[in-house]
């Protein structure tokens, strides 16, 4: 596409220097509703779902779920969604819909509990370093799936019911661990997941199975461990609020040097995340709503950060924080552990002014599996630096965010491109910052 082409599409005008004030209320977990979806697909009742966030992610998954055959019912005002699959009528996945990102992996399972096949098109996603299914396959494979990558498309058949195993995942995978647990649900026998995430969004699926009839247990040292049951049920669920979303806004308010309430944020999903605004000497108030966060005219010290499965510091809030730090007083260190390339956006960062220098060392003490390896996932950012309004191409969802806080503390009007990508990620993200006084203007 040309930069003529380009400019003639769905783009942000962000003018910077406007404080935030006032309140949102926070939309419900991206990173739980899909999967949930999926998880319908287990049983042929109805599952209902309250407390939805409105975005192009989970539009994706719908779509897929009705190639299957489900019925879905969504209500946008109410934020509610109920999915009903009686039948699984087709168990292809279209490279139309399960081709733009990588829900489509957590479908083998239901597919081959309802159906004994599965035909999936190799997944896409954000392009944030490569990120392989070998985990789910490997997984899938030891509690009986045969498995095998054909033309693009993975081919999956259970000949016999899917049974429990121990699955030891070399990493704290969070869709790997969603993927599993989704499938053991209904698999014969125990499944122990070793070396398990814990993500509060895999808690609340957790809650969600619970409710259909699963037996999950969480053990020590990272062990979950499910009984499969012969049957789910349909159940109804309220999400939990999106962590990544109260972040997002909550850098806006200290970049902007605002104050705003963010209702439904919640301090135990948002531990690690408040606990090093306290090391920046940052403000805000905890109360049964909800958080406020303050921002003033005192400049935050710098600090040294690095990214961690949770409970650590999730990498979701890396690159939203870069730019703040840009904005702190001295030299701050970033070493990112989960993903090997994801600080690409700091190339728009350092044309807006901002001072950051990548490099291959591990910077930190979390042990790394990108240890020598030469990726450049340490960061250094020196600040404080003013930025300038300037044109931005978002990559990708967390990225595309960062751009726009960027853009909100910068001096002059940014045009922002790509906001499909935020479009996908967060619901009515430039409708939620106007209501608190940043001038973001979409441009169709």
């Amino acid at each position: 596409m040309s930069e003529k082409q380009a400019s003639l599409s769905p783009h942000y005008l962000v003018t910077g220097g406007q404080p935030l004030h006032g309140e949102v209320t926070l939309s419900g977990a991206k990173n739980a509703v899909t999967k949930m979806v999926i998880a319908s697909l287990l049983t042929s009742d109805t599952c209902t779902l309250r407390n939805i966030p409105i975005l192009g992610d989970l539009e994706l998954t719908v779509k897929l779920c009705q190639e299957f055959g489900s019925q879905v019912e969504l209500d946008r005002e109410k934020h509610t969604l109920s999915i009903k699959t009686t039948d699984i009528k087709d168990y292809h996945v279209s490279t139309t819909v399960g081709g733009l990102n990588r829900i489509c992996v957590m479908t083998i399972g239901p597919l081959l509990h309802r159906c004994g096949e599965a035909v999936i098109p190799m997944p896409g996603g954000d392009r944030i370093g490569p990120r392989p299914i070998n985990f789910h396959i490997q997984g899938l494979q030891q509690m009986g799936a045969h498995i095998i990558e054909k033309d693009g498309y993975y081919h999956c058949r259970a000949p016999e019911r899917l049974h429990g195993a121990t699955i030891s995942l070399p990493f704290p995978s969070v869709m790997a661990t969603e993927n599993l647990l989704i499938t053991a649900s209904l698999a014969k026998g125990v499944t122990i997941i070793e070396n398990a995430a814990n993500e509060p969004e895999i808690v609340d699926l957790v809650k969600m199975l619970q409710k259909m009839g699963a037996i999950i247990e969480f053990k020590v040292d990272r062990r979950i461990v499910i009984e499969g049951v012969e049957s789910l049920h349909g159940a109804s669920h309220t999400l939990l609020s999106d962590r990544n979303e109260a972040v997002s806004l909550a850098i806006a308010t200290y970049l902007t040097r605002g104050d705003v309430y963010l209702r439904h944020a919640q301090q135990d999903t948002l531990l690690s995340f408040l606990n090093t605004l306290l090391k920046m000497h940052l403000r805000f108030e905890v109360d049964d709503e909800g958080i406020r966060f303050i921002g003033d005219s005192n400049v935050s010290p710098a600090i040294s950060l690095e990214t961690d499965v949770h409970p650590g510091f999730m990498t979701d809030w890396q690159q939203p924080f870069t730019v703040l730090l840009t904005q702190s007083e001295g030299m701050s260190v970033i070493h990112e552990t989960i993903y090997e390339d994801r600080f690409g956006y700091t190339s728009a960062l350092t044309r807006m002014g901002a001072h950051v220098g990548l490099y291959p060392k591990c910077l930190g003490e979390v042990p790394c599996r990108f240890r020598e390896q030469q990726h450049m996932h340490s960061c250094v950012v020196s600040g404080p630096t003013p930025l300038v309004a300037t044109r931005l191409d978002i990559p990708d969802i967390r990225a595309g965010c960062s751009y726009i806080l960027a853009a909100l503390c910068a001096e002059g009007t940014s045009e922002v491109y790509g906001i499909e990508h935020i479009e996908r990620g967060y619901e009515h993200l430039d409708v939620k910052l106007r209501s608190l006084g940043a001038y973001i203007e979409k441009v169709s």
